[in-house]
């Protein structure tokens, strides 16, 4: 069944519109009598029928609760040096389907892409809309939301304010394994910090460990950075979270 995401609460009929219900009416030609997954902004999942259609809104009737609750205990946070376009989106993508909760886009020293503020803003709802799709397939039942896009400066600063563990995966350390590490935190709340396809400076890096971040290794060999990401998400989620339960 075709999942959706109400932003409202379950009840015993809703209203679909917006991009879902033209998704609905127009690309899969939906009729009555067929059936939708839907998740309420509550993570509440159900099995709702198609009852009736009008020019902009579909009408679902509840016809049972769902046990279907895919999100893991671990809440990972993806701080993501921007990476070139196709790149990034796929590293969003796959964010979602191991589980992360958010990706934040950071503007780095050696980021070889750069927006201003109107294409930054295009670039996150870009993003936003490859994420929500992706939780659709996926069988999330929680959207992963991305940030707007800041500078390195300015996510170290919104560090400072949270409890969350800062992991930063940098290409210059030999000693510390993020394996080790990982399995050494008892924290719930985890922000992995990727740099983009040039690396971090020098300064970067003092700045980030400086901040709290602990820098930690993915192993011997040089990884992209995408896949750098994706390691470092599915790594994390293996030592901590609910990947290989």
């Amino acid at each position: 069944m075709r999942r959706l995401f109400y932003k409202g609460l379950l009840a015993d009929t809703i209203k679909i519109t917006g991009s879902d219900a033209h998704h609905l009416m127009h690309v899969m030609r939906a009729k009555a009598g067929q059936l939708v997954t839907v998740v309420d902004y509550n993570g509440q999942v159900a099995a709702m029928e198609m009852v009736a259609f009008s020019d902009s809104a579909v009408t679902l009737q509840l016809k049972e609760h769902l046990a279907a609750d895919t999100e893991s205990p671990l809440k990972i946070m993806l701080a993501q040096c921007l990476l070139k376009a196709d790149k990034m989106d796929m590293v969003v993508q796959k964010a979602v389907e191991l589980g992360a909760v958010g990706v934040i886009p950071i503007s780095s020293q050696n980021c070889v892409a750069r927006y201003d503020a109107k294409k930054g803003a295009a670039r996150k709802d870009r993003w936003q809309k490859i994420a929500d799709e992706a939780a659709k397939q996926c069988g999330r039942t929680a959207l992963l939301k991305v940030r707007p896009i800041v500078t390195l400066g300015q996510f170290l600063a919104d560090m400072q304010a949270t409890d969350s563990s800062l992991v930063f995966f940098y290409e210059n350390e030999n000693e510390q394994s993020a394996k080790e590490y990982l399995r050494s935190l008892k924290a719930k709340q985890i922000v992995l910090l990727v740099g983009p396809e040039g690396g971090f400076s020098l300064d970067e890096a003092k700045l980030i460990e400086e901040a709290g971040g602990k820098s930690v290794t993915l192993g011997p060999r040089i990884l992209r950075a995408e896949t750098a990401a994706l390691t470092a998400i599915a790594v994390t989620q293996y030592e901590n979270g609910d990947l290989g339960a």
